[in-house]
Protein backbone atom coordinates (compact mmCIF):
# COMPACT_ATOMS: atom_id res chain seq x y z
CA UNK A 1 0.00 0.00 0.00
CA UNK A 2 1.10 3.30 -0.97
CA UNK A 3 1.71 6.08 1.64
CA UNK A 4 1.34 9.61 1.05
CA UNK A 5 3.92 11.59 -0.80
CA UNK A 6 6.28 13.38 1.42
CA UNK A 7 6.91 17.27 0.53
CA UNK A 8 9.09 18.31 3.44
CA UNK A 9 12.82 17.62 1.85
CA UNK A 10 14.00 17.08 5.28
CA UNK A 11 11.85 14.49 5.78
CA UNK A 12 12.74 12.80 3.01
CA UNK A 13 15.91 12.87 3.30
CA UNK A 14 16.00 11.14 7.07
CA UNK A 15 13.95 8.45 5.58
CA UNK A 16 16.06 8.07 2.58
CA UNK A 17 19.49 7.89 5.34
CA UNK A 18 17.67 5.60 7.58
CA UNK A 19 16.83 3.31 4.70
CA UNK A 20 20.19 3.56 3.34
CA UNK A 21 21.95 2.97 6.68
CA UNK A 22 19.66 0.06 7.32
CA UNK A 23 20.89 -1.76 3.55
CA UNK A 24 24.58 -1.00 4.63
CA UNK A 25 24.03 -2.60 8.30
CA UNK A 26 21.72 -5.59 6.68
CA UNK A 27 25.23 -6.49 4.53
CA UNK A 28 27.25 -6.33 7.59
CA UNK A 29 29.26 -2.87 7.12
CA UNK A 30 28.97 -0.47 9.87
CA UNK A 31 27.53 3.20 8.89
CA UNK A 32 29.29 6.72 10.21
CA UNK A 33 27.76 10.29 9.75
CA UNK A 34 29.76 13.02 9.22
CA UNK A 35 29.67 15.49 11.30
CA UNK A 36 29.60 18.56 7.94
CA UNK A 37 27.64 18.43 5.38
CA UNK A 38 30.28 18.85 2.91
CA UNK A 39 29.19 16.40 0.06
CA UNK A 40 29.05 13.52 2.20
CA UNK A 41 26.28 12.45 3.78
CA UNK A 42 27.50 8.54 5.25
CA UNK A 43 30.54 6.93 5.36
CA UNK A 44 29.76 3.15 4.80
CA UNK A 45 32.81 0.68 6.12
CA UNK A 46 34.17 -2.74 7.44
CA UNK A 47 34.74 -3.64 10.24
CA UNK A 48 37.86 -5.43 11.37
CA UNK A 49 36.56 -8.72 12.27
CA UNK A 50 37.24 -12.13 10.48
CA UNK A 51 35.38 -11.43 7.38
CA UNK A 52 37.93 -8.91 6.41
CA UNK A 53 41.48 -8.67 6.23
CA UNK A 54 42.04 -4.98 5.98
CA UNK A 55 39.79 -1.63 6.91
CA UNK A 56 37.68 -0.34 3.72
CA UNK A 57 35.62 2.84 3.58
CA UNK A 58 33.58 4.41 1.22
CA UNK A 59 31.84 7.53 0.89
CA UNK A 60 28.51 8.02 0.31
CA UNK A 61 26.27 11.17 -1.26
CA UNK A 62 22.74 10.17 -1.13
CA UNK A 63 19.58 11.19 -3.56
CA UNK A 64 16.73 10.34 -1.66
CA UNK A 65 13.48 11.03 -3.44
CA UNK A 66 9.53 10.65 -2.98
CA UNK A 67 9.51 10.13 -6.80
CA UNK A 68 12.43 8.69 -9.16
CA UNK A 69 15.12 11.16 -10.15
CA UNK A 70 17.91 10.65 -11.19
CA UNK A 71 21.41 13.92 -11.31
CA UNK A 72 24.46 14.06 -11.34
CA UNK A 73 26.32 16.92 -10.36
CA UNK A 74 30.24 18.01 -11.14
CA UNK A 75 31.02 18.71 -8.31
CA UNK A 76 31.55 15.12 -6.73
CA UNK A 77 34.07 14.07 -8.97
CA UNK A 78 36.56 15.79 -6.22
CA UNK A 79 35.69 12.66 -3.70
CA UNK A 80 37.82 10.16 -3.75
CA UNK A 81 35.80 6.74 -3.81
CA UNK A 82 33.12 8.16 -3.55
CA UNK A 83 29.36 6.35 -4.05
CA UNK A 84 25.96 8.42 -5.29
CA UNK A 85 22.76 6.70 -3.60
CA UNK A 86 19.75 7.51 -5.13
CA UNK A 87 16.88 5.89 -2.82
CA UNK A 88 13.82 6.46 -4.90
CA UNK A 89 10.26 6.17 -3.36
CA UNK A 90 11.10 6.53 0.19
CA UNK A 91 6.99 7.46 0.92
CA UNK A 92 6.52 3.68 0.48
CA UNK A 93 8.10 0.97 1.69
CA UNK A 94 7.11 -1.65 -0.45
CA UNK A 95 8.28 -0.01 -3.33
CA UNK A 96 11.26 1.83 -1.67
CA UNK A 97 14.34 0.92 -4.37
CA UNK A 98 18.28 2.22 -4.63
CA UNK A 99 20.70 2.28 -6.69
CA UNK A 100 24.33 2.75 -5.78
CA UNK A 101 26.85 3.70 -8.17
CA UNK A 102 30.33 5.42 -8.44
CA UNK A 103 30.68 8.97 -9.88
CA UNK A 104 32.07 7.81 -13.47
CA UNK A 105 29.35 5.19 -13.76
CA UNK A 106 26.71 7.32 -12.89
CA UNK A 107 28.29 10.13 -15.80
CA UNK A 108 28.24 7.02 -18.08
CA UNK A 109 24.56 6.23 -17.83
CA UNK A 110 24.06 9.98 -17.70
CA UNK A 111 26.17 10.77 -21.27
CA UNK A 112 24.29 7.08 -22.69
CA UNK A 113 21.05 9.03 -21.97
CA UNK A 114 22.27 12.50 -22.48
CA UNK A 115 25.09 13.14 -24.01
CA UNK A 116 25.93 15.37 -27.11
CA UNK A 117 25.42 12.44 -29.66
CA UNK A 118 21.69 13.17 -28.81
CA UNK A 119 22.20 16.75 -28.83
CA UNK A 120 21.52 17.31 -25.23
CA UNK A 121 25.11 18.60 -23.58
CA UNK A 122 24.32 22.05 -22.87
CA UNK A 123 22.92 20.51 -19.53
CA UNK A 124 26.04 19.06 -19.03
CA UNK A 125 27.53 22.31 -19.74
CA UNK A 126 26.49 23.97 -16.70
CA UNK A 127 28.29 20.84 -14.55
CA UNK A 128 24.87 18.58 -14.34
CA UNK A 129 22.27 16.02 -15.59
CA UNK A 130 19.17 15.71 -13.80
CA UNK A 131 15.60 14.26 -14.28
CA UNK A 132 12.63 13.76 -12.16
CA UNK A 133 10.81 11.45 -14.77
CA UNK A 134 13.82 8.94 -15.60
CA UNK A 135 12.92 7.07 -18.77
CA UNK A 136 13.26 3.61 -19.80
CA UNK A 137 16.56 4.00 -21.06
CA UNK A 138 17.52 5.11 -17.92
CA UNK A 139 15.79 2.38 -15.71
CA UNK A 140 17.29 -0.24 -17.81
CA UNK A 141 20.98 1.32 -17.52
CA UNK A 142 20.10 1.87 -14.01
CA UNK A 143 19.19 -1.77 -12.80
CA UNK A 144 22.53 -3.52 -12.91
CA UNK A 145 23.48 -1.19 -9.68
CA UNK A 146 19.76 -2.03 -7.59
CA UNK A 147 21.01 -2.83 -4.22
CA UNK A 148 20.23 -6.08 -3.23
CA UNK A 149 21.77 -8.15 -0.69
CA UNK A 150 25.28 -8.40 -0.31
CA UNK A 151 26.08 -5.66 -3.39
CA UNK A 152 26.73 -2.89 -0.58
CA UNK A 153 29.23 -5.32 0.90
CA UNK A 154 30.40 -5.44 -2.62
CA UNK A 155 30.59 -2.06 -3.39
CA UNK A 156 32.45 -0.76 -0.24
CA UNK A 157 34.76 -3.90 -0.08
CA UNK A 158 35.29 -5.34 -3.23
CA UNK A 159 35.45 -8.39 -2.05
CA UNK A 160 32.63 -11.15 -2.79
CA UNK A 161 29.60 -10.77 -0.16
CA UNK A 162 29.08 -14.29 1.78
CA UNK A 163 26.06 -14.90 3.53
CA UNK A 164 27.66 -14.91 6.66
CA UNK A 165 28.74 -11.42 6.92
CA UNK A 166 25.28 -9.99 6.49
CA UNK A 167 22.74 -10.03 9.50
CA UNK A 168 20.01 -12.75 9.70
CA UNK A 169 16.95 -13.27 11.58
Amino acid sequence: MSGPKIKDTQVVELIGRNRLGSEILRDGLEVAVPARDRGIDLIAYSDLSSNVKKFAARPIQMKASSEASFSIDRKYKRVANLIIAYVWHVHDPNATVTYALTYDEALKIARKCWGRAKGNSASWDRGRYSTSKPSKQLCTLLEPFKMTEGKWWEKVTRTRYRRKFGLRA
